[in-house]
Parts: structure tokens; sequence; C-alpha cells
């Protein structure tokens, strides 16, 4: 049986399919990209105004940060073993290891993979995550990160199945993910299709998120919002207060970027 079966969305059919059992968006116009060197710079300039060398310490500080959330929900980075997925130059998964952590990654364009490797001494292969059969890493992983990777990958059927396999009974998942349930899919639907990137195949939230993962065996530990954007917001929530338009979006995860860290459980 298949974990996903989409239909027309009810209210935007000519832009998503809707799953049935998750709530997972799949954008139809989707299309593939290569992701070689000249995207990876490129769009991250375009992103943030500075090439990703250029932003290595505001890099370093959130992968610190992104690895104090993991010990605030119990996971001790000593002897465990941690997979990033879309390792880029390898600044998360090299502070990972200064923190304790064995680590392993995976990344498709050959100039970061050649920084990770002869630069910072990482093992970093320049491979998909589905060019690895689900069964060789079975079990292999404490933790497996993946931050703004997952909405890319067509084969979500072949992802979600290695992410389950993969990680150890009480390990645990991190993303990072564009969310629909934030201001801007939420109150102006028109905006986010007309930014909306073409090679994002599928849009998840919170709640899709929570379905998924239950299904999948895991339980949701921590999730907040990335960012905070009021300003985005034309219904109501948006004229909050801004402490309010906080408080809100931390409690119900309300943003149009998210992190989640799930655990695995062991039953």
């Amino acid at each position: 049986m298949s974990l996903f079966e989409f239909i027309p969305h009810k209210k935007f059919p000519e832009y998503y399919g809707e799953c049935q059992h998750t709530g997972v968006l799949r954008y139809l116009p989707a299309k593939h990209r290569e992701y070689g060197d000249s995207y990876f710079m490129e769009e991250y300039k375009s992103q943030y105004k500075k090439s990703y060398y250029e932003d290595e310490p505001n890099l370093r500080g959130m992968a610190k940060r992104r690895l104090h959330n993991l010990e605030s929900v119990g996971v001790s980075p000593i002897g465990k073993f941690l997979l990033e997925i879309g390792s880029a130059a390898g600044f998360f998964l090299d502070e990972a290891r200064r923190a304790g952590y064995e680590t392993r990654g995976l990344e498709l364009s050959p100039k970061e993979v050649e920084y990770s490797k002869s630069t910072l001494g990482l093992a970093v292969d320049q491979t998909s995550v589905l060019s690895v059969e689900s069964h060789l890493w079975k079990h292999s992983f404490d933790v497996i990160a993946a931050f703004f990777v997952i909405e890319h990958i067509e084969d979500i059927e072949g992802l979600w199945k290695r992410l389950g396999d993969w990680i150890r009974p009480g390990g645990h998942l991190y993303l990072a993910v564009p969310s629909s349930f934030g201001p801007s899919f939420q109150t102006n639907p028109k905006e986010w299709f007309l930014t909306h990137p073409s090679d994002h195949f599928f849009d998840y939230s919170v709640h899709s998120l929570k379905k998924l993962l239950s299904i999948l065996g895991f339980e949701v530990n921590y999730v907040r919002p990335m960012s905070y954007h009021s300003y985005r917001d034309l219904g109501p929530r948006g004229k909050l207060p801004e402490w309010l338009y906080r408080l809100y979006a931390n409690q119900f995860a309300y943003g149009d970027t998210i992190e989640l860290i799930a655990r695995k459980l062991k039953h």
C-alpha cells in the first residue's frame, strides 16, 4: 500500500494534489533541475545577498543552535551517528563532529563535496539519497538531518521509506522545510504561487508532517517557525501586536518556514 495518495486540491486543483492520508501537498507544475555548483551558489546569493562561504559565521551559528535543539529533546551527541542529507559545504556536519557526533553527509554539488572532504576532512558522498538502497543503511543513524532538501525530491515514497528505515529506534529526524501553514499561503495564495520555487515538488506543514510521522512511528518533540513575517499576513493575525503574533506562531508552528524534530518510537 502506498503511503501517499493524491487527489485534486479542493481550492487549487490546478496547482496542488493533496494526500488523502497525510495532507502533504504535491506541487503539480514542479520541474526537475540540476543541482550542480552554479545552482547552489547562485540560489544562495540571490536569496541572502551574500555567498554561502561569506555567510559561514552565520551558518555555523545556526548549526550550533540546531545542535542545542537536539540536546534540548534529550539527544546526547557522544557516540551517536548523524547523517545530513544535502550537507552543502559541511558547516553543520563540522559543528556536529566537534560536538561529539560521528558524521556522514550526502551532497550533489561537486564543489561542496570537495570542500567538505579536502578542507574540513568530512566523510561526504557525492550522491542522492535515493541512490543508496534503503536496506543498506537500515537502523544505521541516531540522527538524520535535512534542511530545505526534502521538498526538492520527487520520489516521496522512496525518500520517506529511507528516512523511516535508516533511523534507529529511539533516534531522531531533524527537518527544516517551507511550510504551507504560514502567512503567505494561508492569506495570500496568489503571491505564494507567483513566487513558488519551480523545483519544489511537495509542500509540507506542521499538520501534514505530524500525520505522516505518526504513520511512520515517530512522535514530534519540537517544532517552531524559523522566522516571523507578520507583515505578510493579510488576515486578522497580521493585525496582532508583534509579541502576540510571535506567541501564536510559536504555539501553532505558524510560519512560512519551520523546523521540526521527531523521535522514532522504540516499539
